[in-house]
């Protein structure tokens, strides 16, 4: 480790604090437990270091190396060089949570410019910058829910075809609060059910319903139903997003969606074996002074200038715990810039090409797929860019098999849906080409040969 004191310094801090040398700093540290001999092998140069630390990192497989089929909320497509260009700055690479907005007008404006571009993107009326992930946000939705009815109501309605990682963390940060009621997702539940299944389970104690859409299974739904009779019962609709899909779908806002949330990771960032991601949030404007994270608003100076202010929020939100409604803090908004460049270079319309290319790729894959034998489309139901397929073998068996050819198979949905045993989820985005489908294609037709 190199420090940059040199010994004389040292030495005079040592004297400062009455101490002698170093080791004395741990006179309060147990004696067996003060300087432990560790296991290490012996020191490496620097060039030695880089050379083992990238040996050890070609034992990785990336989607990079694999024709990639795997999605399940992380999606592999195409991020223009400018993305990591602009967010490798240093204005922005090292920023911190913009205190002083005086000296933080750049930072305040990009989180600004990304609340304006999820608002539009969603139909919302107010974004917020940022949470960790899709996950977190989720969880996030029905911590504002619960104080928002002051936890007088205490249902919350879960969609079984909801991320099984976002129904998880809802659950855990909600297990502090007493009494909750949380329903709707129990393992016998039909993996296939419609959001309208949902409606029975609606009633006056209920706070939120949360869908997906399109749901983790792939399919998309209308939810404008669902909505009304979750507003017929007073309680908050939260929908999870895929914001590529936005690119050519009807927006939440459209259904009547109060809450919406995401996994942002499809809008320029990478797939970095799982993180980090970036957590959309938007919602209605009468529910802003509910919302956790970080919010900025456009104003004016004394001189009428154009400026940037975190707004509706204290200083407590994000640095005293205690205190906050979340703590959602430090840089998580370079995530949100990243996705902000990204939306910024593809505008509307070059969003909603990349939509229809992955709608079209998929369709295309999908109808291959089920043209051989064993293989069908589980579902009926209108899908964007994932599909499940009934497989006549284990999924782990067929993914080994695909590996082997170098193709990344799809996701086993009998890991998180026991009754979908043998089931498959398949992405495709615009980064598969027709050759890459027709050769997970010739290879699934192999496996019986195996």
């Amino acid at each position: 480790m190199f420090i940059s004191h040199t010994d004389s310094e040292r030495e005079a801090m040592l004297r400062t604090i009455g101490a002698g040398k170093i080791e004395d700093l741990f006179n309060d540290v147990p004696q067996d437990f003060r300087f432990p001999r560790l296991d290490l092998p012996p020191a490496f140069t620097e060039m030695e270091a880089l050379a083992e630390a990238q040996e050890l990192a070609g034992a990785n497989e990336s989607a990079r190396d694999l024709v990639c089929f795997l999605g399940a909320g992380a999606y592999r497509h195409y991020i223009p060089a400018a993305v990591n260009a602009l967010i490798s700055r240093g204005e922005f690479a090292t920023a911190y949570t913009p205190y002083q907005p005086e000296v933080s007008q750049g930072t305040l404006q990009a989180i600004f410019e990304y609340q304006s571009l999820l608002v539009a993107l969603t139909g919302m009326e107010v974004a917020n910058a940022s949470h960790y992930d899709g996950a977190t946000a989720c969880a996030e939705a029905a911590v504002m829910a619960y104080h928002h009815f002051r936890g007088q109501r205490k249902r919350f309605v879960l969609s079984q075809a909801v991320h099984p990682q976002y129904r998880a963390v809802l659950r855990t940060y909600m297990q502090g609060y007493a009494g909750l009621d949380i329903t709707g997702d129990e393992p016998e539940v039909d993996p296939f059910a419609t959001p309208d299944s949902l409606a029975s389970l609606i009633d006056g104690n209920t706070a939120l319903v949360v869908v997906q859409y399109p749901d983790f299974l792939g399919r998309v739904y209308d939810l404008t139903e669902l909505a009304k009779q979750t507003h017929a019962a007073g309680a908050l609709l939260c929908v999870a997003i895929n914001p590529t899909a936005l690119g050519l779908l009807k927006t939440p806002g459209e259904f009547g969606a109060d809450i919406v949330v995401g996994e942002g990771q499809p809008l320029g960032i990478p797939l970095s074996f799982g993180g980090p991601y970036l957590g959309l949030f938007a919602t209605r404007k009468d529910l802003v002074r509910k919302i956790s994270g970080r919010l900025v608003g456009e104003s004016v100076d004394a001189n009428g200038r154009r400026g940037y202010v975190l707004t509706l929020t204290a200083r407590e939100q994000h640095i005293r715990r205690e205190k906050a409604t979340s703590n959602i803090c430090t840089n998580q908004g370079l995530m949100a810039l990243a996705s902000t460049i990204y939306l910024s270079l593809l505008g509307k319309k070059g969003l909603r090409q990349v939509a229809e290319l992955c709608y079209q790729k998929a369709h295309y894959a999908a109808e291959q797929i089920s043209d051989i034998p064993g293989y069908k489309i589980c579902s009926g139901a209108p899908f964007f860019h994932e599909f499940v397929v009934c497989c006549p073998h284990p999924v782990s068996d067929i993914n080994n098999f695909l590996l082997d050819h170098e193709i990344l198979g799809g996701y086993d949905l009998g890991m998180a849906y026991p009754a979908l045993k043998n089931h498959m989820l398949v992405a495709v985005t615009e980064m598969n080409t027709r050759e890459e489908i027709d050769f997970l294609v010739n290879a699934l037709r192999e496996v019986d040969n195996d």
